[in-house]
């Protein structure tokens, strides 16, 4: 199976008590009987959640809002008292908590804080970052803070090719963050966070595949994985970003010769199901493609998420999903029904 992971899994596992195994079930039953019948129908709450720690980041990413500063949303740090309220509200059911959406983690300096605030509720805790604040003290309160996945963006084993995605970062910065938390994860005998690289194959890298594996290991990484990557202009692909190899390609010609999404985009999508994405203000979104929140389904300033997660925004949002996906401009270019990670 790829990328499975029996100590990761096992402790995944271990985070389920009854109400999240039935709150997960819900869910899922809610949804077979939603695609069944065409018809919208939610039980339960939400299985994960991606709450986001920043909007700021250090790098200028080309296909990325934040990278780019094109947001026009506002920008700023998620607060811990406002985090923990939430976390406080729905913890119950939670299983598994993303810190991530746009921006880089670390740059919150509470952000540890409120890893650890996460992990003694027992929920699944990660996180994804450039790796560029992973000092050896950051590295160590990280292992500490209990945090269960831990996500190292490389995107090239060379800096020239790097950068040429990661603009203004620093590849020796992204290995000496990874060997920090290696070093540290062995000296304090713990078994988590369970570290991955993660590979944006993209054309300037997609000839690095092997060597990015080979130094996964040389580092101790748990796992390289390799991930396709989404491309905003995919029509023209101002940036030549899509890779030759049409296994890591989120995209294919029609018989015109015309670029297009692999998925199909059917009229459904698990994720609005049994996720979502709060943003750093409290806003809450559909998912990880509403990246400058133009789809706002609640305020958690001024509703509580269970309100939310029911109220007449997303009843209305799900009933426009299942009629016609394609003319929601953040489906147009989703990844549901793609295989996002390959081997």
């Amino acid at each position: 199976m790829p990328y499975f992971n029996l100590t990761d899994t096992l402790n995944l596992i271990s985070k389920f008590t009854f109400k999240r195994t039935w709150n997960a079930y819900k869910v899922w039953l809610s949804y077979q009987i939603s695609k069944l019948t065409g018809k919208p129908i939610q039980w339960g709450y939400p299985i994960s959640i991606s709450f986001e720690p920043t909007t700021s980041c250090n790098l200028r990413c080309p296909e990325c809002p934040s990278g780019l500063r094109e947001f026009t949303r506002p920008t700023g740090m998620l607060q811990k008292s406002f985090f923990e309220q939430t976390i406080d509200d729905i913890h119950k059911e939670l299983l598994y908590l993303i810190f991530y959406f746009q921006g880089e983690p670390y740059l919150n300096p509470d952000f540890l804080n409120m890893v650890k605030y996460a992990h003694n509720k027992g929920i699944y805790t990660a996180t994804s970052t450039n790796a560029h604040y992973l000092t050896d003290e950051k590295a160590k309160a990280t292992v500490e803070s209990g945090l269960d996945r831990l996500i190292i963006s490389i995107d090239g084993t060379t800096q020239d090719v790097y950068s040429s995605y990661r603009v203004g970062g620093k590849l020796d910065k992204v290995l000496e963050g990874a060997r920090n938390i290696v070093k540290w994860k062995k000296e304090l005998k713990s078994k988590t966070p369970f570290i991955f690289f993660q590979f944006l194959v993209v054309k300037p890298n997609e000839h690095q595949i092997e060597a990015v594996k080979k130094l996964g290991k040389e580092i101790g990484v748990d796992q390289v994985r390799f991930k396709t990557a989404q491309v905003y202009d995919y029509v023209n692909d101002p940036n030549q970003l899509i890779p030759t190899n049409q296994k890591y390609s989120r995209y294919k010609k029609d018989k015109k010769g015309n670029l297009q999404v692999k998925s199909g985009l059917s009229n459904h999508c698990w994720k609005l199901w049994h996720a979502n994405v709060i943003t750093w203000d409290g806003l809450v979104v559909p998912c990880c493609f509403d990246k400058d929140a133009t789809h706002q389904l609640g305020n958690l300033k001024t509703q509580s998420f269970k309100e939310t997660w029911n109220n007449d925004n997303y009843k209305q949002f799900r009933k426009e999903l299942m009629q016609s996906r394609k003319n929601i401009d953040i489906c147009a270019n989703c990844s549901e029904g793609l295989t996002v990670w390959e081997d």
